[in-house]
């Protein structure tokens, strides 16, 4: 397998919480510049597209200097979007490709790295990241996605519940701050063929139950490995995730100046 790694962005318009979320404004630019220009800078990607089946979204981009490939507008899903950019032959060199989320202009690139090294270096079919879910709210919240992962790493489970479920009590704060009890942070590493067998499966109850398309690979036998990272911003959705992140901005350009 080539160990070459292919980023791409899905960006679509339809967004229920956030209308055209790509194209929504933080201090003065849209998010998904924000992103670009996160994911431009990062060594671990060998090139970097963002996938879109919106003109207005393409036309926007290339105005920033993002390479843009436009897709089908039928894909169910971001991951969909991702296969149909890989398998074209411009890309076939690509061993690894990471499915990088558009609403998170805050993403590290240690969290980037840590899911393509179980895929490029230790050989999962696709490998993900963790965080620890730190407080009682977000262990609660079903936007809070969490994941309970197997010794060695493997995902056993994805679900908006509070899994795992401690019996005795609740957890202490403390518990909260380490395995097992773990938000998943949606960053997606695949092998090439990895992918492509996913893309191919048919939607699962247990995906379709949880409203989680990770469960659908997990169902079919394919081994997500889970890299156990520090604390990440879980990006925008809402109007008050665009206070918050325009904030967070506004601190991190006055310490860059």
């Amino acid at each position: 397998m080539s160990t070459r790694v292919l980023g791409i962005v899905p960006a679509r318009l339809a967004s229920t919480r956030l209308p055209d979320k790509p194209l929504y404004p933080l201090l003065g630019k849209p998010l998904i510049e924000w992103v670009w220009h996160r994911v431009q800078g990062m060594s671990v990607l060998d090139h970097a597209v963002i996938a879109t089946d919106s003109e207005e979204v393409a036309e926007v981009c290339r105005s920033f200097g993002a390479s843009v490939e436009m897709t089908s507008s039928g894909h169910p899903s971001g991951t969909d979007r991702v296969a149909e950019v890989a398998e074209r032959p411009a890309f076939a060199e690509y061993g690894v490709i990471v499915n990088v989320q558009g609403d998170e202009p805050l993403l590290q690139e240690v969290h980037l790295e840590s899911a393509i090294s179980l895929v490029r270096d230790d050989h999962w079919e696709i490998g993900t990241c963790a965080s620890p879910i730190l407080n009682h709210d977000a262990r609660k919240n079903p936007s809070a996605v969490k994941v309970v992962r197997a010794t060695g790493g493997r995902a056993l489970y994805f679900s908006r519940a509070p899994i795992p479920y401690q019996r005795d009590g609740k957890p202490s704060v403390h518990d909260l701050g380490r395995e097992p009890f773990l938000r998943h942070i949606g960053i997606y590493a695949y092998s090439r063929d990895a992918l492509f067998r996913w893309v191919a499966l048919a939607p699962t109850p247990l995906e379709q139950l949880e409203s989680l398309e990770q469960l659908r690979p997990l169902e079919a036998g394919l081994r997500i490995g889970v890299a156990v990272v520090g604390a990440a911003d879980h990006g925008v959705d809402t109007p008050a995730d665009v206070v918050r992140m325009e904030e967070a901005l506004t601190r991190m350009e006055t310490l860059i100046v």
